[in-house]
Order: structure tokens, then C-alpha cells, then sequence
């Protein structure tokens, strides 16, 4: 089925710009060539920092990690651990840097964004188990920390905060999931309706899931790896969730945020017409990204704020 039309030149002009740096087959190549477009393309929308933000590179538990700290900020500031997009094959700490940037600037909170170890390179649980890290020293060292993530990144996000609840572990503020991939089934109607978006089509979610459980045929009914399937989604933190609605994964975010209401959590889900996953690289391009980019902002520095 094809996806709605895309009736936004700006959106339009930024799928191009993004398609021309970042091929469609692009999603299947191999691992090192994956990751040769996806740097380039992510450089070419690549933005200064804000001026008052100071960055620094570290290690958190043995885990790379960048922050972002503003030159002013609350003495009980908060504190984001930050996952980034990109399949859990791509993306690092350059990809998603000035995003960090910004939502540290505009939210006015410290961003820590972690360097996770890749697939196929390193397969399920690694990653999550290094978020696990970074996470437990970042919650055992500030009164107010919450997880933030995009796509692979908003997977992870959502993950942590199950596992911390199986294991009764230090619990984030609150959850914010920015066009996450939290496991539907291929029967979804966005999964349907957008097969064939621009920039993510429903055959990579699948190329990329392969990829990150491996060949082991590890189940994908384990919230760790797809946290729509959990049994239980009571006692979770509450969360902002946002979609695109040109996205196989619109409606992942939709259910979630059903599923933990239902679970009576606080959620709230936004959807956003014509815009496309990956759009936080549109924020300077496209007025519909950078509304959805500053409502992001907004909900994170609600959060803060409590």
C-alpha cells in the first residue's frame, strides 16, 4: 500500500535531501557501508551548538558517553540519558550531537548521550545491558533523571524501564519516546499503510530486528526486546510519546501510550501529519518538524520541572 502524499514542500525537500546522501537500499547494505551513509548523510544537517552549551566526551561504567551541560542551570537539575536512532546499527554520538545539544539548551537540562555498541557487531542484550550501566550511575548520582530516545533509541528507553522494574531498580522521572520502535505486529496498520514511506519502509524493520536479536532466534515476546509484548505495563514512569504519522512505527507509539493508560500511567501520544521518521533532522527546515521538536522540549522540561 502507498504511503498518504506528502503535500509539505519542506518535508518534501527534506526526504530529497535526505535520499541523496541516503539511498533507500542503503537500510540493506552491509553494517560498514550502512554506516558510511548514514555519518554522511547525517553530516549534511548537522548544526552548530547553542552558545550555552558546554560538551565533553567521558565514559560512564566503561561506556562512551557525551554531555551537554548549559551554562546555567537549576542546582536539582535533571539529567537525560539520551539513546540514539538508527536501527541499533547505525548512529553514534555524532549523529544525534546537535539534537542533544539543543534539547539540552531549550529544556534546560544536562544531556548525557550514550555510545551503545552496535549489531550486528554486538547482539541483544549488550546494548541494553550498557544503558543499564550508564543509567544506574546516572540515577545513583542526581535526584531527577529521565531516559529519552529515538526509534532504536526510544526501544531502548522503553526497555530500561521494564528492566528496572523486574529487578526493582532505580526508576527514570519519566520516559520520553520519540518515534520509537517498540515491537507491533506486521499486521499493524501503519506497518501496512506506510510500507513503503519515505525513509523507513516496513522490510527494513524487519532487516534491522534480524540484526539486533541475531540468528539465535531469540523470541521478540520479551518486553527487553519488544516492550509492546510485556504482560504488565503498571508502575512504569509516565511518558511523551511521538509519532510520525508517515512511518510504519505510528502506530507502535499509539499503542504504547494505550497500553500503559490502560495501565493507568500517565501517557500522552502525539502524532504528526506528513511528517516522516528520522524529521528531528528537519527541525531547521521544516516549520512541522521544529513545532513537534519544541513540544519535545517542552514536555521534557515539564518533566524536569516536577
Amino acid at each position: 500500500m502507498t504511503s498518504p502524499p506528502i503535500t509539505d514542500p519542506e518535508v518534501a525537500h527534506f526526504i530529497e535531501k535526505t535520499e541523496a546522501a541516503y539511498p533507500a537500499d542503503a537500510n540493506l547494505a552491509s553494517a560498514e557501508e550502512n554506516r558510511r551513509f548514514y555519518d554522511d548523510m547525517c553530516e549534511k544537517f548537522r548544526k552548530p551548538h547553542p552558545a550555552d552549551i558546554e560538551s565533553r566526551d567521558a565514559r560512564i561504567e566503561d561506556v562512551p558517553v557525551r554531555w551537554y551541560i548549559p551554562a546555567k542551570v537549576e542546582e536539582d537539575h535533571a539529567v537525560i540519558l539520551y539513546a540514539h536512532g538508527g536501527g541499533f546499527v547505525v548512529g553514534s554520538l555524532e549523529s544525534h550531537d546537535d539534537v542533544c545539544a539543543e534539547i539540552a539548551s531549550s529544556a534546560g537540562v544536562v544531556v548525557i548521550s550514550i555510545d551503545y555498541s552496535l549489531a550486528p557487531d554486538h547482539l541483544y542484550p549488550v546494548a541494553l545491558d550498557e544503558m543499564e550501566r550508564v543509567w544506574r550511575h546516572v540515577a545513583g548520582n542526581t535526584k531527577k533523571a529521565m531516559v529519552v530516545g529515538d526509534s532504536a533509541g526510544g526501544n531502548l528507553s522503553a526497555a530500561l524501564c521494564h528492566r528496572m522494574k523486574r529487578l526493582n531498580g532505580p526508576m527514570p522521572v519519566a520516559q520520553v519516546l520519540i518515534y520509537p520502535g517498540l515491537g507491533s505486529d506486521p499486521d499493524t496498520p501503519s506497518r501496512i499503510e506506510n510500507a513503503e514511506a519515505p525513509l523507513l519502509r516496513a522490510q527494513d524493520l524487519e532487516f534491522y530486528a534480524d540484526l539486533y536479536r541475531g540468528e539465535v532466534g531469540l523470541s521478540d515476546i520479551s518486553p527487553e526486546i519488544s516492550p509492546l509484548k510485556a504482560k504488565d505495563f503498571s508502575n512504569l514512569p509516565p511518558a511523551f510519546i511521538v509519532t510520525a504519522d508517515v512511518d510504519p512505527l505510528r502506530d507502535d507509539g499509539m499503542l504504547y501510550a494505550r497500553s500503559l493508560k490502560e495501565a493507568g500511567v500517565e501517557a500522552v501520544w502525539r502524532n504528526e501529519p506528513e511528517l516522516v521518521h528520522g524529521y528531528l533532522r528537519a527541525r531547521h527546515m521544516s516549520q512541522r518538524a521544529a513545532i513537534s521538536f519544541d513540544a519535545i522540549c517542552e514536555a521534557i522540561k515539564g518533566y524536569a520541572a516536577v
